[in-house]
């Protein structure tokens, strides 16, 4: 890299602290800077330059801003620490240690997460490379122009990818922080005093308005629908368009939109985050009034993205041949309507357990995938601290060289159906009234198994989705016969998700062939049990998603497993099935068979109509299908309310592991009844002799289960509080320090 394509690298940081008061950057006197804009020229009119500008542009993506992946690093002053895959969902058990006073203290404990013990100067990363990439970005939009090395259409499609990564950054703080100041589209006089350049957070309505603007016309400048191998992380039209449809979902859902008024939470839900966040001026940031028509605006983004006819559900063909790293599939009952029709009509020429677990496994090329919207691509590579690698590495047994502490919890293990689209026995039970019935939490009263296998269901094969090993019926009998029956007769996608006690891990790129089948149990004293360290599951349930069978970790001194070992995985940041189902949840919230007039990104007139009934199964049912479930009885989609707790719960299910329930528990405003439930699991204590006792489901104390109104956003630093006079905290936290 050149000597000033570095300096303008270090430019762009630095003219950004000066002139936007708003991020947390060095004091630099920028005064020097651009006072010979034939430099910048220079910079813009050379194609190399200009690619390596809009590289470190997309450079901010990285670290805290990374969709899937671990829990990431300590974090400390700003740590690049991204925790936001976990939730009640899914916990990380390897940083146990109380929240410290030392501000360089390891708080990134899962407690400290879960009961919003951190502390205002904390996980700000994220604010700060976001700031940053929006000026980088700028800088590029307004410049590119000078590129003649380029075509023009070359230059329209760079300038709509710089377009669509600067809105993405304003997302991403959208989705943490709440509403945040959007700066000026070229930058602002950087010679003005700080006081004089203090800008104020936009409302939630205009921060995504103008999101959902700027994708608008990064689409209609982005000038692919699919970029080749070589190019695959750069945003497409239909990335714009579905961060879009996102973005305004959220923007319709009941956090932002007044929606408490619309009798859909429970009386202990209170919308006091929206009375209390507002400027200093007293502009309300979130609304109090609810408008139903976001929905209707929300709805017709999302179909924007379906009637590309670009994306579909990624799958595999039905595969009947067992051999180790390719099982029989999980076969789905029989069905009315899906068991006798080919995709996508039905599942009846594919595998719903291997569509679903090659999706995230690696087997899924990025440029190869249907169903990949928009990556950062291969991220765990040089990210360890924060990658899927790292989720991976900390979710594999103790016995295959793993951490061992990235587990499930029950309330997540429950949430899964049974292969005929039934609940589990004993679903929620341990948190509900007994007889209770609701919407939102159905559960039942049933008894839950603490039985196993026996020899006679082995034998005759009556649990086949029970996976153990396909080419060796003798070691293949054994070992379902310590299956609990908790886990037999299950959904595909929990047995491509879900580390249960018994299930094996293959690793078969293992090279020693003792390593390779392996059976793991989770009884205390045995070597992926409780024994005393911090590397056990605290209740006894393991995630296997994004793992590959071929994925094995060699031994370290430091007795971690070695990351390049690996199986390549990329990350799916945005993916079909998330759109679809968005789609559907839009639909739903509208009135029975009213008529919305709504705009296509096209800027046509389009007719949204509300709980349009095939409009919803055309988001729902590709969905249900994928995953060898039958669809909703006629009777589900009557009912507003249980559609609605339905599509809550596919989406629960679906996109596990991927970053999104943190988030939609906030922006459904569930939070506060859901995190507040205590966590269960199985009864870690046991040994192998107690294996029922094992399987009881119990509290576990040392998971916190706490929601206060205050973690709705995250803080906002003291530092920028400091520098920007007219930018307010999010209610429940400090000013000052």
């Amino acid at each position: 890299m050149s000597t000033n394509i570095i300096k303008y690298f270090f430019l762009a940081c630095s003219v950004c602290c000066c002139i936007t008061a708003a991020v947390s950057c060095t004091d630099l006197d920028s005064d020097k800077y651009f006072d010979d804009r034939k430099t910048l020229e220079s910079v813009f009119t050379d194609k190399i330059q200009a690619d390596q500008w809009l590289a470190h542009a997309y450079s901010f993506l990285n670290g805290s801003n990374i969709e899937v992946g671990s829990k990431g690093g300590t974090g400390g002053i700003g740590g690049a620490w991204n925790p936001f895959n976990f939730d009640d969902d899914m916990y990380y058990g390897d940083r146990d240690n109380s929240f410290g006073d030392s501000k360089d203290a390891d708080w990134a404990s899962y407690n400290s997460f879960h009961e919003g013990n951190y502390a205002e100067e904390q996980g700000q990363d994220c604010w700060v490379r976001c700031y940053q990439g929006i000026y980088q970005a700028s800088i590029f939009i307004h410049n590119i122009y000078r590129n003649t090395a380029m075509s023009p259409d070359e230059v329209e499609d760079y300038r709509g990818q710089a377009r669509f990564v600067r809105a993405y950054y304003y997302w991403l703080l959208l989705r943490k922080f709440g509403p945040v100041p959007i700066m000026a589209d070229e930058g602002a006089d950087y010679t003005l005093e700080y006081d004089e350049l203090a800008t104020p957070r936009a409302t939630y309505e205009e921060t995504a308005t103008y999101i959902a603007s700027e994708m608008m016309k990064a689409a209609g400048e982005l000038k692919a629908y699919k970029r080749d191998g070589a190019n695959v992380m750069r945003p497409t039209i239909g990335a714009a368009l579905a961060t879009r449809a996102i973005v305004l979902t959220y923007a319709a859902s009941p956090l932002a939109n007044g929606q408490l008024q619309n009798g859909h939470h429970p009386a202990n839900v209170t919308d006091d985050v929206a009375r209390q966040l507002k400027n200093f001026d007293g502009t309300q940031l979130l609304s109090l009034t609810y408008d139903e028509t976001k929905w209707a605006r929300a709805a017709a983004a999302c179909k924007d993205v379906i009637d590309l006819g670009v994306y579909d559900l990624y799958t595999e063909p039905y595969n009947d041949v067992a051999t180790d790293d390719r099982p029989i599939t999980v076969v789905p009952p029989e069905d009315a309507e899906f068991s006798n029709q080919n995709w996508p009509n039905g599942w009846l020429n594919i595998d719903p357990y291997l569509s679903y677990r090659n999706l995230f496994n690696g087997v899924a090329s990025p440029e190869g995938n249907p169903e990949l919207i928009f990556t950062r691509g291969n991220i765990e590579m040089g990210d360890h601290d924060n990658g899927i690698a790292s989720l991976v590495g900390h979710s594999m047994p103790t016995s295959l060289n793993g951490w061992n502490t990235h587990g499930l919890t029950q309330k997540m293990a429950d949430t899964y159906y049974m292969k005929d689209g039934s609940d589990v026995d004993g679903m929620y039970r341990e948190w509900r009234t007994p007889g209770e019935t609701t919407v939102d939490n159905p559960g039942n009263d049933r008894d839950r198994p603490t039985t196993f296998l026996t020899r006679q269901e082995v034998q005759g094969d009556v649990y086949p989705e029970v996976l153990a090993n396909p080419t060796n019926r003798s070691t293949a009998m054994s070992q379902r016969m310590n299956v609990p029956h908790q886990y037999a007769g299950r959904e595909p996608r929990f047995y491509a998700s879900v580390g249960y006690n018994g299930t094996i891990w293959e690793q078969l790129g293992n090279p020693s062939n003792s390593e390779q089948m392996k059976q793991v149990t989770y009884y205390r004293g045995g070597t992926d049990g409780y024994r005393n360290s911090f590397a056990y599951l605290r209740t006894g349930i393991g995630v296997k998603k994004y793992y590959h069978p071929q994925d094995y970790f060699a031994a370290q001194p430091s007795g971690g497993g070695s990351y390049g070992m690996v199986q390549v995985k990329f990350e799916p940041a945005i993916r079909y099935a998330d759109i679809l189902l968005l789609y559907a949840e839009c639909l739903n919230e509208l009135t029975q068979g009213q008529a919305y007039q709504q705009t296509d990104w096209h800027g046509q007139q389009v007719t949204v109509t509300g709980r349009d009934l095939q409009e919803m199964k055309r988001g729902i049912r590709p969905v249900r299908i994928r995953a060898g479930l039958p669809d909703y009885t006629a009777q589900e989609y009557a009912d507003q309310d249980v559609l609605r707790a339905k599509i809550k719960r596919e989406r629960m299910i679906e996109l596990m592991g991927e970053g999104k329930r943190y988030f939609d528990l906030r922006r459904w405003m569930d939070a506060p009844v859901e995190e507040n439930k205590r966590i269960y699991g199985l009864n870690v204590f046991m040994t192998s002799s107690n294996r029922a006792e094992f399987m009881q489901v119990i509290p576990v104390y040392n998971l916190s289960a706490t929601f206060t109104d205050k973690m709705y956003f995250w803080p906002i630093s003291f530092t920028d509080l400091k520098r920007n006079k007219n930018l307010v905290q999010n209610p429940g936290w400090k000013y000052n320090d």
